[in-house]
C-alpha cells in the first residue's frame, strides 16, 4: 500500500477544490484518504492506494488542479504513514 501526503498551494480554497479532489478519487478508483483546508490557505490530502499507477494519476491530476476555478502553484508530495482509510472523504 502506497501512502502519500500532498500539500497543495495556490488558489485552492473557495473554488471547489476539495469536492473536485473527492470526485477525482472516485473517478480514478482505488484511491482512499482525506482532503481538507488548512488555515494558511493550503489544502492537504492524505491518499493511499495499492495500485501505484492510479495513485500516480491522482497526483498528476491534483497538480493540474481538479477544479476548473483553481490555480495550483505548488504541490509538495511526501511519503506518509497514517492509518488505513476505506473511503475518500472531505474532512472539513
Amino acid at each position: 500500500m502506497q501512502k502519500v501526503r500532498l500539500l497543495v498551494s495556490g488558489k485552492v480554497q473557495g473554488v471547489g477544490f476539495r469536492y473536485s479532489t473527492y470526485a477525482l478519487a472516485l473517478e480514478i478508483g482505488d484511491i482512499y484518504g482525506r482532503v481538507w483546508n488548512n488555515d494558511n490557505g493550503t489544502v492537504e490530502i492524505l491518499a493511499q492506494s495499492d495500485k501505484p499507477a492510479k495513485l500516480a494519476k491522482f497526483i498528476q491530476e491534483v497538480r493540474k488542479g481538479p477544479s476548473k476555478w483553481s490555480n495550483v502553484t505548488y504541490v509538495d508530495v511526501t511519503t506518509a504513514n497514517f492509518s488505513n482509510y476505506s473511503d475518500f472523504r472531505m474532512a472539513n
